[in-house]
């Protein structure tokens, strides 16, 4: 179950002494990564009212991050001085531990900073970093996110926390700017990366079972808006159908999610299931047709486009027309 969004009165949010350029006992926040969920996840806590300073590698997100209100930088170690905490929503662990250490994020932020990593990455790997952020004297929330960019700009994320139960009480203020649903997993970092992993296991085979069905139909020469509006309606549909079945149909949909990121996430996923000794056999196919596409040349087009591996195994000419 979901944990109340309503704040424990038990504990304090997470406080820093007042200061003219924020409200009192908001913290100042050093967002990394203003891609397309970051930027609108950081935008949300600008608008909620706290100092947030962002960093990204890309100019057009620092020139779109400051046009929201932000505070720009072109360097993490600038974007983190005198931040009391570190929102990570980079692509990889990679970036994560080059924004951290090489960059020197972590040790330009202030004492006991909290760091709170909002990506996709290995668990064993988020175990890993959070060892080397505490003993550096700072805290550490492994809190992967769920909702894609629409859950990203609609503030209706679904938050998966993992660490110090003390570190999490004081910063769900934070987390429930960003989201409507919090779940806590327990007190050791990797925890809430693996449930992360689970919901990807199940995004990604149901996506991949969508791209076959609607192949199959598409190939069999019936009308797939027809077929798709049949079983989006019925006990097979699924809510990735629903989702990206329209856009299966469209030769180049809008990118809300490509395909890479369901090569890395089931990537993950496999390897989740390697250091747990589960047998994953429908994460692997689903991996597989990722992989497909993404080796066709359809790497960034919208993960819906992994009906294109499909279309590519029966590319020749149908039964019927010979």
């Amino acid at each position: 179950m979901p944990v109340s969004r309503r704040k424990p009165e038990l504990h304090q949010a997470l406080e820093t002494k007042p200061s003219p350029a924020r409200g009192p006992g908001k913290p100042t926040i050093g967002f990394i990564g203003l891609g397309s969920m970051g930027l609108p996840m950081a935008s949300h806590l600008l608008k909620s009212g706290f100092r947030v300073k962002g960093f990204d590698i890309s100019e057009n997100a620092l020139r779109s991050f400051a046009d929201s209100g932000g505070t720009a930088y072109p360097d993490a170690t600038e974007a983190a001085s005198e931040t009391d905490v570190l929102m990570l929503m980079v692509v990889n662990i990679d970036q994560a531990h080059q924004a951290l250490f090489e960059r020197g994020a972590l040790a330009n932020s202030t004492r006991a900073s909290v760091v709170v990593l909002m990506s996709t990455c290995p668990p064993g790997e988020v175990e890993q970093l959070a060892e080397a952020v505490i003993a550096r004297g700072h805290r550490f929330l492994d809190a992967p996110v769920s909702g894609g960019v629409a859950g990203a700009r609609d503030a209706s994320l679904s938050i998966m926390v993992a660490g110090d139960r003390q570190t999490y009480e004081m910063s769900r203020n934070l987390l429930d700017v960003l989201g409507s649903k919090i779940y806590y997993l327990g007190e050791r970092p990797g925890q809430a990366s693996v449930a992360k992993a689970v919901n990807q296991l199940l995004c990604g085979v149901h996506l991949a079972a969508a791209a076959e069905a609607l192949s199959l139909a598409e190939r069999a020469g019936l009308d797939t808006s027809t077929v798709l509006e049949i079983v989006s309606g019925s006990a097979a549909a699924s809510w990735m159908l629903n989702d990206r079945g329209q856009r299966m149909l469209l030769e180049d949909p809008e990118v809300t999610s490509a395909v890479d990121i369901f090569v890395k996430d089931l990537g993950i996923v496999l390897a989740a299931g390697s250091s747990a000794r589960a047998a994953l056999p429908l994460a692997s196919v689903a991996h597989q047709f990722f992989l497909a596409a993404s080796g066709q040349g359809s790497g960034s087009a919208d993960d819906s486009q992994v009906i294109r591996a499909y279309r590519g195994m029966t590319a020749g000419q149908k039964e019927g027309s010979k």
